[in-house]
């Protein structure tokens, strides 16, 4: 007779190898149910708003990088000043021939000046600002920091201790806001200075009237409102472009498609906070003579 053959214990059962990458996010957590889709906007709202907590923040800690911020407000102001100039004096000629027009067939042209200039000073001069620095500012910083995250630099930082929200984020965001409170006041004159040419030259209207009417209806929380606009405008602007260059996806793809982004949402966030702003003031702010 042959021996019986020796039954092997059974073992513990084989688990399966630990996912990583994109399987591992694929994949539903533990016990849970895989993350909606339609909560993504969001969590990136929520995200958005935590890195605008952490940069106010950190503006007050030390060290402060003075040389980065310097080095950003130059560049900032390099590609901004001369657009928002040439920008700002077609934009101030079509409000001034538009209120003019309107306000020739209503048979009060004496109030062009007051008008067009209340115009340029509270609602264009701090858009063309916010608008040009998200474009040209704006994207060249989400494209700057998402090159340093998809190269690991960012994780290099952390690693060595180093916050890349208050080495990189701060001066740039603050160099915006800077940026955007001078600039405001330069787009300001020069869109009242070609608002005054055109009305006076192109529609006969006559200097002494667009003066008077300008110092007859604006006030100082008229130019007050557009600083603080510009201001507002700026940090929101340098926000989301470091918001979408710290979470770029798919490679150096993805930074392009960050930039895209970054340019899109301060445009709609933009003129979302433009109108809050602008009726919370005419609330606030009584209008001249009443």
């Amino acid at each position: 007779m042959t021996a019986p053959m020796p039954v092997r214990p059974p073992g513990p059962p084989e688990k399966d190898p630990p996912a990583s990458g994109q399987d591992a996010a694929a994949r539903p957590a533990a016990g849970g149910r895989r993350p909606s889709r339609l909560l993504a906007p969001l969590r990136q709202t929520g995200q958005l708003f935590a890195l605008a907590v952490a940069v106010a923040r950190a503006i007050f800690r030390r060290p402060f990088q003075v040389r980065e911020f310097i080095e950003q407000f130059w560049f900032v102001a390099s590609v901004t000043i001369l657009p928002a100039a040439l920008v700002s004096i077609p934009f101030g000629a079509v409000i001034a021939l538009q209120v003019g027009s309107l306000t020739q067939q209503l048979g009060a042209q004496s109030f062009t000046g007051g008008a067009s200039v209340l115009a340029v000073i509270q609602q264009a001069s701090p858009l063309i600002v916010a608008l040009l620095i998200s474009g040209a500012a704006g994207s060249a910083i989400c494209a700057d920091l998402g090159s340093r995250k998809i190269r690991e630099e960012l994780d290099a930082m952390e690693v060595m201790g180093v916050s890349p929200i208050q080495r990189l984020v701060v001066p740039r965001v603050l160099a915006t806001m800077l940026v955007a409170f001078l600039l405001n006041g330069l787009i300001s004159v020069v869109g009242t200075l070609g608002g005054y040419f055109f009305n006076v030259v192109m529609q006969d209207g006559t200097p002494g009237a667009y003066l008077a009417s300008f110092s007859a209806l604006a006030q100082l929380p008229d130019l007050y409102i557009g600083e603080f606009k510009a201001l507002v405008f700026g940090f929101i602007a340098g926000i989301v472009a470091a918001y979408r260059g710290l979470n770029p996806r798919g490679g150096p793809k993805g930074v392009g498609d960050a930039v895209n982004q970054s340019v899109v949402i301060t445009f709609m966030l933009l003129f979302f906070v433009n109108m809050v702003l602008t009726a919370i003031y005419l609330q606030i702010v009584p209008a001249k003579g009443s």
